[in-house]
């Protein structure tokens, strides 16, 4: 449903993602694309740099780390936030040290704001909360899981890729959840034959042998060498591995004998084009990309938290088929290849992304519900949006004007800063060291098997 003609279609709207790995930012890159394309204005934020003193990128380090050197404290770390009624005290403080730079960023003339990362919505949540945020604010689940984080209260519309992450948000109580699809680039579509045979020679790939493209995300996390080896050994594909930013792991899988290994790679459209299966570990946006593009998709040794989560969510939806048992990689990827399987799975891929409404009439209608409720208007789209809170001309942020500081206070504002970072990154350092300690503590080889992980190794 396009925004009505006229002055309402000129509308900003902010999206507020996070560049934790590149799925977060991959939907958020889909859904700028869908809403200029319909007329808006769109501002693109970054919920790392909005956190004080470094943190974000102190935890995106953090985590980077902790998925990649310990896997078992990750998926500690995972179930133990999901099974909370709230976010833990460190970080609810994190968060809230985030809200005054978050309505910095927003422009004067932000009508919605959109978030793709959970810590986003947590804090444009408790704006909208407190009233400091007073334009509505959509999270968009970039995930097929949905974990505790994702739902925060004040949210006022949850937009869904598809009806099992929709139930899953509407049992965890998120508000207004609807199902408006995947919002990938375009260029992902069903290869013909003469566009796959374009695409394995530009790649340098066999003519006829079949390919199963095996990711691990941008980072390139996960037992990947072990993966690719059985898919090898399994007779059924040759693997062709894209491994990210992880030049490390491309290396050592060279040296094993993988004859087609890729880095990050600018042309995926071109390089599912060329294969005929997807093998994922994390179920992101790469697994969106392969349904339209026409392309079955397993996922195998998945990674802790989310990758388990995600897997299990698409294999329900009939997306995914899930390979639990090493022993059974052959004959699956033969059935997908090949089988009935394999058809189903890419007939429900194509579907979900030619059916889908898009995001757009989510939040025109999250737009209404809000005007109408703050009586601006009758929830036509015509007329003024309500912003946050009024500011002078002369300071053009989004927050309310605020007197000089004093001295005493500045400096007791720089100590709670201080107090703010040190806290994360004690937070941060306990949440790797704590794990490593207790692996070492059970055997000492058990926290020499870790550091595989950095090679994306696993074994």
């Amino acid at each position: 449903m396009p925004p009505p003609r006229g002055a309402d279609r000129a509308v900003r709207i902010a999206i507020v993602s996070a560049g934790v790995g590149a799925g977060h930012d991959g939907a958020a890159a889909g859904l700028a694309r869908r809403l200029a394309e319909q007329g808006y204005r769109v501002d693109r934020h970054d919920f790392l740099d909005l956190l004080p003193a470094g943190a974000g990128r102190l935890l995106c380090g953090a985590y980077h780390r902790l998925l990649t050197w310990l896997p078992d404290g990750y998926q500690r770390l995972y179930a133990a936030t999901d099974e909370a009624s709230r976010p833990g005290v460190v970080w609810r403080t994190l968060f809230r040290a985030a809200e005054r730079r978050t309505l910095r960023a927003l422009a004067p003339d932000t009508c919605a704001v959109v978030s793709t990362y959970p810590g986003a919505s947590q804090v444009l949540g408790a704006l909208r909360g407190r009233g400091l945020l007073t334009v509505p604010a959509v999270t968009y689940l970039t995930d097929f899981s949905v974990h505790a984080l994702w739902v925060a209260p004040g949210i006022d519309a949850h937009l869904a890729v598809h009806a099992v992450p929709a139930a899953q948000a509407h049992v965890r109580g998120a508000a207004a959840v609807s199902v408006a699809g995947p919002v990938t680039d375009p260029r992902f579509t069903p290869a013909a034959a003469r566009q796959r045979a374009a695409a394995r020679d530009r790649f340098a790939l066999p003519g006829e042998t079949p390919l199963a493209l095996l990711v691990a995300g941008s980072w390139g996390v996960g037992p990947v060498r072990r993966a690719a080896a059985e898919i090898r050994e399994s007779g059924a594909a040759v693997p062709v591995v894209v491994c990210g930013r992880n030049e490390a792991l491309a290396q050592r899988l060279r040296r094993d004998g993988v004859g087609h290994v890729f880095g990050w790679v600018d042309d995926m459209p071109g390089l599912m084009h060329a294969c005929d299966v997807l093998v994922q570990n994390a179920g992101g946006l790469t697994s969106l990309e392969a349904f339209a593009a026409g392309l079955p998709v397993a996922s195998y040794r998945c990674i802790p938290g989310h990758g388990r989560t995600n897997a299990a969510a698409l294999e329900e939806a009939g997306l995914a088929f899930w390979i639990r048992d090493p022993g059974d990689l052959g004959p699956a990827l033969a059935g997908l290849l090949h089988g009935p399987r394999g058809r189903a799975q890419r007939t429900a891929g194509l579907t979900l992304h030619r059916t889908a409404p898009g995001p757009i009439p989510a939040i025109t209608a999250a737009r209404a519900r809000v005007r109408a409720t703050a009586g601006t208007g009758t929830g036509t789209g015509q007329g003024p949006a309500p912003q946050v809170r009024p500011v002078p001309e002369a300071l053009p942020t989004s927050v309310p004007p605020v007197p000089p500081v004093p001295t005493a206070t500045r400096f007791r504002g720089r100590r709670r800063l201080a107090l703010t970072a040190a806290t994360v990154t004690a937070t941060v350092s306990l949440g790797i060291a704590a794990p490593l300690a207790h692996a070492y503590s059970e055997t000492p080889a058990r926290f020499t098997a870790v550091t595989h992980y950095l090679d994306g190794d696993g074994r």
